[in-house]
């Protein structure tokens, strides 16, 4: 599959906005102590892949009720579903100035994970975390991401390399006052 940018500028792929704000202090702090653990951008990234896929426990499978959607709420607060954990590795990622987009697949929801641009080229990565029949692994190669579309069912993946939160889910996040209710309300589609 080609990734689309939906944007032509690279720069809006470094950007903060209220969902990806990595300018926060909090957000600054932990892409720093990562940063100090490795030499290249490379290692950067899988390192930062590796610490939001797992020291985060994604909500649902943890049972936790809460909603998070801000990455420096995310990060603090260790909780949140798969916008969510991507929205905090593009914060990671973006403070350490290696551009990140978000993306999407569609199952019975839309699922979210990012893409980071590294040896001049968009590599698809699943931070969502994993768990028996999950496996999603930090890949520059062959994709290694949680889960595969099964095309034939309806199910897809998206193209497209956005530089903010699609609106559908970022109104989904804010919207719900606990994780049972964002179940509710999460987009079915794009």
């Amino acid at each position: 599959m080609e990734l689309i940018q939906k944007t032509s500028d690279l720069s809006a792929y470094l950007a903060a906005d209220e969902a990806i704000n990595h300018e926060h202090p909090h957000v600054r702090e932990v892409a720093g102590r990562l940063a100090r653990e490795v030499e290249d951008s490379y290692a950067y990234a899988r390192l930062a892949f590796e610490f939001v896929r797992d020291t985060i426990p994604h909500s649902q499978d943890s049972g936790d009720p809460r909603v998070t959607w801000r990455a420096s709420d995310v990060l603090e607060q260790r909780t949140g579903i798969c916008y969510a954990k991507a929205h905090a590795l593009a914060a990671l990622l973006r403070a350490e100035d290696i551009p990140t987009a978000l993306c999407y697949q569609r199952f019975d929801v839309v699922h979210g994970l990012v893409a980071v641009r590294l040896d001049g080229a968009w590599h698809r990565q699943d931070p969502r975390g994993n768990k028996p029949g999950v496996n999603a692994r930090f890949s520059l190669g062959r994709e290694r991401l949680a889960f595969t579309p099964d095309h034939a069912a309806g199910e897809a993946d998206y193209p497209e390399l956005y530089a903010a939160p699609h609106p559908k889910v970022l109104d989904a996040l804010k919207g719900a006052v606990d994780r049972p209710r964002l179940w509710e309300s999460l987009p079915t589609a794009l």
